[in-house]
């Protein structure tokens, strides 16, 4: 969430940026959130003022019992009992003032990076590199829900009748390529100096709210109600909370971490025929990659991360493009996010596989995520995270755009992973 002080002390930018975004009554909540803010502040100066005379008063009662004037001494207690009734009930203003001000920051989305564009959807979003060459295929080619079917490696209908629609059985040479693009993403990662880690797949309350998934998203995630625990949208959330409520040696920076988990979405209102297939699933498998940053380097960290996914892409030898999402296609964390969008030629549309992206300060705002700059005072850092990659349509991208008369060749990179070079 947005710091308050900065929001104060530079409120002209902050509503400039959340414009970009088209967020609705932005000035109305900002004041109402600095107004909120002006009322705690003051209320906090009372109760401390109050209890600073309170205990002013005990020690001066404490006198008098010694001295033998007791008269004088119940005088003040009676006094000292009014101030703590006043003190309860500053007490209580200044819950439900600080909670106000909480609830209200929670409303306001991140201030977009100055290279975001306003705009309001997806076709505002600003292509900015292209790479690869799109495969010309056969008359008959395929989409990847038919070559599923024709080689047995993916059953949606199996999926279907276990769980429901969007929870596909992996078979065969599928699970296996599967399997291959997931150790292929580790090790990649791994090569590029970030640790691995396995973390849980279901999270309390406090870690969705660090990262900004509630409570925002709260409808998309599903919520395990006996226990009060979420399924992971992404492994984003479990990765950077393993850093909340944590103060880091400046010295440790950067940290540089990667997980693979599956990935849980409701994915509510979603139909047609722009999800079929793998296009859209409520459970997928995804390799992510998580930086914490020292302030100053995370947009070299976040180029730097671009550069990374590239390579990958390059290596799978798949057309892609990269777009730099406009303000009201931004997500509600994010300062800036470059979208991977890989070209599914039997579809005849990109698809997007992976999204980098920059929150500054606002979930480590959330986390309380800090570290000891030089000067000796504590500062947030910045958190980064990105897709490496997200496999199901990476996955359909490979099946479409490797499609042949004879089978489905394997990316040449991935052979020594999966053990074969065709499926067919």
């Amino acid at each position: 969430m947005l710091q308050v002080q900065f929001v104060r002390e530079n409120k002209a930018i902050v509503l400039e940026g959340l414009a970009k975004r088209g967020f609705a009554n932005a000035e109305e909540i900002i004041d109402e959130m600095l107004n909120a803010d002006e009322t705690r502040r003051a209320t906090q100066v009372s109760l401390d003022t109050v209890l600073a005379d309170s205990n002013k008063l005990s020690k001066e009662i404490g006198s008098l019992f010694k001295s033998g004037e007791v008269q004088k001494a119940n005088l003040l207690k009676e006094k000292t009992s009014q101030l703590k009734e006043h003190s309860k009930q500053l007490t209580e203003d200044l819950n439900t003032v600080t909670q106000k001000l909480q609830d209200l920051l929670y409303q306001i989305p991140n201030v977009p990076h100055t290279s975001v564009v306003a705009g309001k959807s997806e076709e505002d979003n600003e292509e900015i590199f292209r790479e690869g060459d799109i495969p010309e295929l056969t008359d008959n080619a395929l989409p990847h829900w038919e070559l599923a079917k024709k080689y047995d490696i993916i059953d949606f209908d199996l999926g279907s009748k276990i769980s429901g629609a969007g929870f596909p059985v992996y078979k065969g040479k599928g699970a296996r390529l599967q399997r291959a693009l997931i150790s292929y993403f580790l090790d990649k990662n791994a090569a590029a100096e970030y640790k691995e880690v396995q973390v849980p797949h279901l999270v309390n309350e406090a870690s969705g709210l660090g990262t900004g998934q509630l409570p925002d998203k709260e409808g998309q995630m599903y919520h395990v109600t006996g226990d009060d625990l979420y399924l992971i949208p992404t492994a984003e959330v479990p990765i950077t909370n393993l850093y909340r409520n944590t103060l880091v040696k400046e010295s440790d920076l950067p940290i540089t971490l990667t997980g693979h988990t599956p990935c849980f979405r409701r994915e509510a209102g979603s139909y047609g025929a722009h999800v079929r297939g793998l296009n859209r699933l409520h459970q997928f498998d995804k390799v992510e990659i998580v930086r914490i940053e020292h302030p100053d380097n995370s947009y070299k960290a976040l180029d730097g991360m671009v550069e990374h996914i590239k390579g990958i892409l390059r290596e799978l030898k798949l057309p892609y493009r990269i777009l730099r999402l406009c303000g009201g296609d931004t997500g509600f964390t994010s300062a800036l996010t470059f979208d991977f969008e890989l070209y599914s030629t039997a579809q005849e549309r990109w698809l997007e596989i992976s999204s980098a992206s920059n929150f500054e300060t606002f979930q480590a705002n959330r986390l309380k995520l800090r570290f000891k700059n030089s000067e000796g005072k504590n500062q947030l850092a910045h958190t980064l995270n990105g897709s490496s990659l997200a496999l199901p349509r990476v996955l359909a991208g490979i099946l479409e755009n490797y499609q042949t008369e004879d089978g489905i060749k394997i990316p040449e990179v991935l052979v020594p992973y999966c053990g074969f070079e065709i499926i067919d």
